[in-house]
């Protein structure tokens, strides 16, 4: 007869597993001999092995029993399964794994791939970091609210990219980030603006855009965010509204266009505002 110690020994195992599979009534506790101590026999051993080849085989401890008591078929059967379900486990870890080396760039924490693609070429126009990480902070709350609309936004906003005046008015903007607030920039960059605005208008754009980002408590939310980030937007925005425009995630013209005096001529496109300067 063995003591638990050498029980153990034989098996493989530590003394703390076998008490572990005792009180989960995997392996049966023996009576206790004369002295107060419990005794085990060959056969426990067997039962003991068992259990460990199929605990480090991956098999959880809640599905051993099942199988120490299994027929051939079944146990076959079960083994099929726990297989199965090990595969999906590996894939997921391998979803993990590829996600973390993701993480290492910054850009992809919580955006799809096409967002990441959009900041890279943004980042090869010349923007800064601080205005490549305002935009993907934008970016994080439009794919969270509009997963399904996130290719097409990309696939604009990449475009616009190849547009001489979009990556002017990244610059004005970089540009007054790191002076301050200077009136002459934050005039030429309101007129840029509108200029973009205009010229959307005339294409269409801004009305689809009003009905993609229909959700106004959410472009509220942008609305805020933006504002947040530096105090520039606030006098951007009053600067656009002499010229006839309100919002800024979503860029409508105002309900009571200013006088002519205030008015300035040109052509725009908007959505450019959009995540321009959900950045900061």
């Amino acid at each position: 007869m063995l003591t638990i110690s050498q029980l153990a020994a034989y098996a493989g195992v530590t003394v703390r597993a076998v008490r572990h599979y005792h009180q989960v009534g995997l392996l049966p506790e023996p009576a206790r001999d004369r002295s107060g101590y419990r005794t085990y026999d060959a056969g426990d051993v067997v039962r003991l092995i068992r259990i460990r080849t199929l605990a480090e085989a991956g098999v959880p401890l809640a599905r051993v029993q099942g199988l120490l008591d299994a027929t051939p078929a079944e146990f076959g059967a079960a083994v099929g399964q726990i297989d199965a379900d090990l595969r999906g486990r590996i894939r997921e870890l391998q979803e993990h794994r590829r996600r973390i080396a993701r993480l290492a760039d910054g850009d992809s924490l919580a955006v799809p791939d096409e967002v990441v693609q959009y900041l890279d070429k943004l980042r090869a126009s010349g923007a800064s970091q601080a205005m490549v990480e305002g935009e993907r902070d934008g970016w994080i709350l439009m794919a969270a609210r509009w997963p399904e609309k996130i290719p097409e936004l990309m696939a604009d906003k990449t475009a616009r990219l190849d547009d001489p005046r979009t990556v002017r008015l990244y610059r004005l903007i970089d540009e007054l980030l790191e002076v301050g607030m200077d009136e002459d920039r934050l005039v030429a960059l309101a007129d840029l603006l509108v200029e973009m605005a205009e010229e959307s208008a005339e294409l269409g754009e801004l009305d689809r855009q009003s009905e993609d980002l229909g959700d106004d408590a959410f472009v509220a939310l942008l609305d805020s965010f933006a504002s947040g980030a530096h105090p520039m937007v606030e006098r951007l925005q009053e600067l656009m509204a002499a010229r006839g425009w309100t919002g800024w995630i979503r860029m409508e013209r105002a309900a009571a266009p200013p006088s002519h005096a205030e008015q300035v001529p040109g052509r725009a496109r908007s959505s450019d505002a959009e995540s321009a300067l959900v950045d900061g």
